[in-house]
């Protein structure tokens, strides 16, 4: 995501921020990759923000600007229609990445954290009152509150009846898609749990498509 032509792509939107944010450690440090860094600064703030320890290996090999992935490679928050939505998580993303539906469902929960800025994406609003801690409360808040249709000029998307809190079309997928669901009030229930699988599928993400990485100890 370090190139500006990546930044453009819709789904990266804000993340020029976090890039510009880790530029003096790259200048200060220059032997570590941007593809360490990164990941490095991911499983960090996962537990600066309570979430589980995720295992972290170094060995990343930072590519050139011209095999950058194509813009489309990311999931998509409404693709139209429920079916067409929960179709694009699977297919056109995370199958296509070796990942399965649980993958799918503990990565969602990560949306305890942070907020859509309509800046960025165009939604707008925080998943749950406590955006600065990752816990299960995504799942607890998704199954047990009534979430609308926003009336509003931006995008589609759905409140709480404070009108404070949102989810996305596809968070709304993971409720009510019978496969996603399971996983879903599973994790609702069980937070030890989630922590488990989400540190699994976190991991399997940060090593996607690298070979040889060592081992560190970071925490």
């Amino acid at each position: 995501m370090r190139f500006a032509a990546e930044q453009a792509h819709g789904a990266n939107a804000g993340l020029d921020q976090a890039v510009n944010w880790m530029a003096p450690i790259i200048k200060k440090y220059p032997g570590i990759s941007h593809g360490d860094l990164y990941t490095l600064a991911g499983v960090v703030a996962v537990k600066a923000c309570g979430g589980p320890v995720i295992p972290w290996k170094s060995g990343r090999v930072d590519a050139a600007e011209e095999t950058m992935a194509p813009d489309g490679r990311l999931p998509a928050a409404d693709k139209g229609s429920p079916e067409a939505t929960a179709a694009g998580l699977r297919g056109d993303v995370f199958y296509r990445m070796g990942f399965n539906d649980k993958d799918i469902v503990a990565l969602s929960g990560a949306h305890a954290l942070g907020r859509c800025h309509p800046d960025a994406s165009g939604y707008d609003g925080p998943w749950t009152p406590t955006p600065t801690t990752l816990n299960n409360a995504y799942f607890s808040l998704l199954l047990n509150v009534p979430w609308t249709p926003k009336k509003w000029d931006g995008p589609f998307q759905y409140e709480d009846p404070s009108g404070k809190l949102m989810m996305l079309p596809s968070d709304i997928v993971v409720r009510d898609d019978p496969k996603f669901a399971k996983y879903a009030k599973m994790y609702a229930k069980d937070g030890k749990l989630w922590e488990k699988d989400f540190t699994a599928a976190f991991n399997k993400l940060l090593e996607l498509g690298c070979s040889g990485l060592t081992a560190q100890e970071w925490a």
